[in-house]
This record gives structure tokens, C-alpha cells and sequence, in this order.
């Protein structure tokens, strides 16, 4: 893969992000289209997709991003239906893929088969969880498909290695596949979650966000690389990279709400660009497969129209049998049942939703792409994995928003219980920092040589301050988004920018002029950067 190739189709990739993200539409959806007419261009250069770059620079990075924005307390609470979706719907489809697919043609060995299965087994919730965020869903929702994301690739992958163990003649019995299993989870889980523990008591100790944001970088690639090779019995054991992620950054971004605010904000900035870039550049290269999965296919000793149509329904059987499932697990007996007690149990329109977020991504590809060429049926599995990625993609991609919007599927308590929550959070905060203002003042400004006047001016200046941010906050929960619009808070927020940008202009002008120095400029720049930023999150949580 020449850079120079590599670097154009980042460059484009990312270009149909920021149409998309300009015009609110899904990203993933419109590269994967463009990519697959790129990729009938002739003279194009071709890119196959590098299975070891994918597993190693690009997977740990996105995983560990999702990992800190999910709320570990919201993952234990749905654990259940995360288990139930990432893991054994996960060997249900690859087991019914199996057999369909050797049903279908019986000359591919068994063991081929479900290496199909395994890897085409696995959702990828980027598509599913954007389009779902920019729609709406409930909060539940949204915590069940990204907990699922975050565990069904290493249930997939470590089906997969089982898989090719048995078409290569190395896999032992079905006793012996189970503890491969157990052994991948215990060791990812263990090395991601000791990682984490120590590269938060050293982030602890550092007190600098520059290198704490530096640690939590090279940790994804570091515990990934590390529970994969990592084999305590024999070669045919090893930890599970992706679980090792999932832990590792699970307890992170639970310990990340009591850092420092430099850091915190720091790496919520430094983590969205990773995700912008990478899901840009393998959505893109998802879509630039396909002249390689032809050429395979076309080359198999095998009838095209046959192999296309397997492939279609292999791509049917996949979608086909996450509905029933999600259905099923719905109505079982409560000791078994996916959405725990009864109370509890989603609404149809939810479960049909959930049901059709099956869209499959990378790891299905590069999973495919990574088979050793001496697998029989080599060819026809990458072919099924392409149209199961590919098609997913479209079909449900597409119709997913169609689907949501038509079934209303929204939780109309959870806003109003936010903002209960919030105001009685903001009052309680309000409050602990008046009383902590009345000790200051009565303790450390006290003893200081200040006129008794300045202090009371101060301290009434402190609590207005306190009090008006309250204020500001329980009137824009209060307000429709009209109302928030044409608030005098508002009003004085747009005030405060537009002085804040005749400063900024001032100050260039003073530098055009040869008056102001450039490192003199860039530090009162910051200030008033930060002061604006500041300003324009407030303004913007509260008009949204």
C-alpha cells in the first residue's frame, strides 16, 4: 500500500466526512458508496485491505475510544443483553452460517464454513450507534448496541482462530475450543484492567496533560499487542487484545471523571479525531475491496452465478437471524431472558430496531482478507464476507433512519429525568460552593491586610457569579429551544463573543502593524481562545 495512495484516500475520505457531517448525514454510508464506484475506475491504483494494520493500528485505537465515552455503570447494568448480543448471538450466527453455507455447497469443508460464520458474525455499531445518537435513541438503546460493538469482536475473532485451527488440523475438541475461550477472556480482561490500574496511579502522579493524554495514546496499542501474545500454557492460548482494550478503557474513562479538567477535555478532543480519521480511512477502504474479493471470486473453479447467489444468501441468512433472535430472548423465562425483568423489557418498536442494527464493518473484512491462502474456499469466503459487509451497509444503513423515524422510537421521560437530575445536581453544587466562599472568606481572606469593604464586594461579586450560572441553567431547561434562542442569557453570551473576536481582531491588527510580538500574541490568543470555547459550549448546550 504506497503512502502516497494511502495519504489520497484519507485526504478524500475524510473530505465526504465533513460533507456529511456538514449536511447531518451518515459518514460511513457515503464513503462505502463512493469508494465502490472509485473502485471501477480504471487506472485506479488498487488498495487491498492489510489485515495486521487493521487488528493492530486501527482497531485498539477505536475500541479504546468508544470504551471512555461509555458509562461503565450503564454497561453493568445492561450486562445481560451486551452478553446476549456480543456473545452468544455471535456463535448462533456463525454456527447458522455454517451449516447454510456447507448446505449450499457441500464440496466446502465444514470447517470453512464456520470460519465464514465467525467472520461474518460480528456487527460493527459505528453506523448504527451514529445514525441512533443523531436520532435520538434512548439512552438503554444506545448502551446495549455500543457494549455490544465493544465485546462481539473478540467473540468473533477468537471464534475465527478456533476456525482456522480446525481447517489447518491443529484444533483440538470442542472442550478444547471452549477453553481457548475462557482463557482469551480471562487473560484480556486481567491485562487490560492491571494496564489500566497502572497507567492511571502513574497519570495520577504526573500532574501534566500533555504526557497524561501521551500514556493514554500508546495504551490501546500497548495492552492489544501485549494480550495477544501473551501465551501462558502454549501457543494455542492467548489473551483476547480487543477484551484487553475494552477493560483498559472501561476503567479509564470511569477514573477520567475525577482528573484534572485539562486532561479530561484534552483527551476528548485528541480521542474524536482519532475516531474521524481511522472510521473515514476504513470505510473508505471497505468500499475499495471490491475489485480484489472479484478477481478471487471470479477465480474460484466454481459457477459465477452460483457463488452470487449463495453469496446473497448468505447475506440474508446473516440479517435474517438477528430479528428472531432479539424477539425470542425478549418473551424467554426471566432467568434467561435478554432484557431482564419484566418491567424492563423494551416496547416492540424498540426490539425491532435493535434487531436491524446488524450493519457489519471492518473487522469482517479484515478477518476475511487474513485467511491463509492454503484454506480451502479461501475465495468464496472472502466474496460472502464483502457482500454480507457491503450489503448490510446499504440495506440496513439506509433504511435504519427510515425505521426509527417511523416507529417514533424515543424514551419521552428520559429528558425530563435529566433535567431533574441536573437541576437538583446544579442546586447541591450551587450551594457547596457558597458555604465553601463563606469559609474562604472567613478563613484564608480574613487574615490578609483588605478593607472590610472590598472583602464584602468580593464575596457578593463570587455569589452572584455562583448564582447566575444557577440561574442561567435552570432557565434554559425551563425554555423551549425558541425561548433559549431569545433569553438574555443568550443574548449576553453572543455579546460576550462578539468582544471577545474585536480583541482577537485588535491583537492581529497590532501584529500586522510589527507592534506585537508573535509569542506575546499567541499567548494572549489562547486566553481568549479558551475564554471563547468556553463560551460556545455553554451557548451551544443550551440552545440544543
Amino acid at each position: 500500500m504506497e503512502i502516497l495512495t494511502l495519504m489520497g484516500v484519507l485526504a478524500g475520505s475524510l473530505g465526504l466526512t465533513a460533507f456529511a457531517r456538514r449536511f447531518n448525514l451518515p459518514a460511513p454510508l457515503i464513503i462505502v458508496t463512493v469508494a465502490l464506484a472509485v473502485s471501477f475506475i480504471p487506472g485506479i491504483p488498487r488498495m487491498e485491505l492489510e489485515p495486521e494494520l487493521i487488528l493492530t493500528l486501527v482497531l485498539p485505537p477505536l475500541l479504546y475510544s468508544t470504551s471512555l465515552e461509555t458509562s461503565a455503570t450503564h454497561f453493568k447494568l445492561n450486562l445481560r443483553p451486551i452478553i446476549a448480543l456480543g456473545v452468544v448471538l455471535v456463535l448462533v450466527t456463525a454456527f447458522v452460517v455454517g451449516l447454510v453455507v456447507h448446505w449450499l455447497l457441500p464440496d466446502l469443508p465444514l470447517a470453512s464454513a464456520f470460519v465464514l460464520g465467525a467472520v461474518v458474525a460480528p456487527p460493527d455499531a459505528v453506523t448504527a450507534v451514529a445514525i441512533g445518537r443523531r436520532l435520538g435513541l434512548p439512552r438503554r438503546m444506545m448502551t446495549v448496541l455500543t457494549g455490544e460493538s465493544l465485546v462481539n469482536d473478540a467473540a468473533a475473532l477468537t471464534l475465527y482462530k478456533i476456525g482456522l485451527a480446525a481447517v489447518l488440523g491443529t484444533a483440538g475438541s470442542i472442550g478444547h475450543g471452549f477453553l481457548v475461550f475462557l482463557v482469551a477472556t480471562v487473560l484480556g480482561v486481567g491485562v487490560g484492567l492491571l494496564a489500566g490500574v497502572l497507567v492511571g496511579f502513574v497519570r495520577r502522579k504526573l500532574d501534566d496533560p500533555l504526557m497524561e493524554s501521551t500514556f493514554g495514546i500508546i495504551l490501546p496499542f500497548g495492552v492489544y499487542v501485549t494480550a495477544e501474545h501473551l501465551h501462558p500454557f502454549s501457543p494455542a492460548f492467548s489473551g483476547s487484545g480487543v477484551l484487553a482494550v475494552v477493560a483498559a478503557g472501561l476503567y479509564l474513562g470511569r477514573k477520567s471523571l475525577y482528573a484534572g479538567p485539562a486532561t479530561r477535555v484534552q483527551d476528548s478532543q485528541v480521542w474524536a479525531t482519532f475516531d474521524v480519521i481511522l472510521e473515514a480511512l476504513v470505510f473508505a477502504l471497505i468500499g475499495l475491496q471490491l475489485p480484489f474479493v472479484l478477481d478471487g471470486a471470479l477465480g474460484a473453479a466454481r459457477d459465477n452465478g452460483t457463488l452470487f447467489l449463495v453469496a446473497a444468501i448468505v447475506l440474508l441468512v446473516t440479517m435474517g437471524i438477528r430479528i428472531p433472535y432479539v424477539f425470542l430472548l425478549a418473551v424467554l423465562p426471566q432467568t434467561l431472558r435478554l432484557f431482564g425483568k419484566e418491567q424492563d423489557r423494551p416496547a416492540w418498536r424498540q426490539l425491532a430496531v435493535v434487531s436491524w442494527t446488524g450493519m457489519r464493518g471492518v473487522i469482517t473484512l479484515a478477518a476475511a482478507t487474513g485467511i491463509p491462502m492454503e484454506t480451502p474456499g479461501r475465495a468464496e469466503i472472502q466474496l460472502f464476507a464483502f457482500t454480507v459487509a457491503i450489503g448490510t451497509l446499504l440495506i440496513q444503513g439506509l433504511t435504519l433512519p427510515v425505521l426509527i423515524k417511523a416507529f417514533k422510537v424515543r424514551d419521552p421521560d428520559e429528558a425530563s429525568r435529566d433535567e431533574a437530575e441536573e437541576l437538583e445536581a446544579r442546586k447541591a453544587a450551587m450551594e457547596a460552593a457558597k458555604n465553601r466562599l463563606d469559609e474562604i472568606m472567613s478563613t484564608r481572606l480574613s487574615s490578609l491586610d483588605i478593607p472590610e469593604e472590598r472583602l464584602d464586594t468580593l464575596k457578593k461579586r463570587l455569589n452572584a457569579l455562583v448564582e447566575t450560572r444557577y440561574r442561567g441553567a435552570v432557565a434554559a431547561i425551563s425554555l423551549s429551544s425558541e425561548e433559549r434562542a431569545s433569553s438574555p442569557h443568550a443574548a449576553f453570551a453572543k455579546a460576550r463573543r462578539e468582544l471577545l473576536m474585536t480583541q482577537r481582531q485588535t491583537l492581529l491588527e497590532e501584529h500586522a502593524a510589527g507592534r506585537l510580538d508573535d509569542d506575546v500574541l499567541r499567548k494572549v490568543l489562547r486566553e481568549l481562545d479558551l475564554e471563547e470555547m468556553a463560551l460556545s459550549e455553554a451557548l451551544t448546550s443550551r440552545l440544543s
